[in-house]
């Protein structure tokens, strides 16, 4: 379906805002699709963000401005996010001893365990979305969106 299908525009809409409407519009869907997979589990998708960020430091704990360089979403209340995932036991927080001013923030095995089972839903969201499209489209997909980022 056409993105002028989808939104029913009845005009003419030039290349450069048909690929923005496409991102936005497709953006959207993956979005939808990836909360539906994290639902049962009462976890924002910026939550699963900061979780997964913080088993990537592979059991060294992290300062807040590390968690809020990596989050795909840079508006992110990154201190919110954090206090939301201390009461569910997911993440714990301390005072670095090297620099009382700093928080550093570490993921609990409870934690761990949590993604370990979201792993495969979420492998399968990302495949379900890619069904389509070969491996080599895949990339050329990739190439082209970073380059119309930059």
């Amino acid at each position: 379906m056409t993105i002028e299908e989808v939104i029913k525009s009845t005009v003419m809409i030039n290349n450069e805002k048909k690929v923005i409407l496409n991102i936005m519009y497709t953006q959207n869907l993956i979005q939808d699709h990836f909360n539906e997979s994290i639902k049962p589990y009462a976890l924002s998708e910026e939550q699963y963000n900061v979780l997964r960020i913080l088993r990537g430091q592979k059991a060294n704990p992290a300062n807040m401005r590390v968690i809020q360089e990596r989050m795909l979403a840079k508006t992110s209340n990154t201190t919110r996010l954090v206090d939301k995932l201390l009461l569910k036991n997911l993440v714990t927080r301390n005072v670095c001893l090297g620099n009382r001013r700093k928080i550093e923030v570490a993921i609990t095995q409870k934690g761990l365990d949590l993604l370990k089972e979201l792993d495969p839903k979420i492998h399968e969201h990302e495949r379900y979305f890619a069904k389509n499209i070969s491996s080599e489209e895949l990339e050329i997909l990739n190439t082209l969106l970073e380059k119309y980022r930059t």
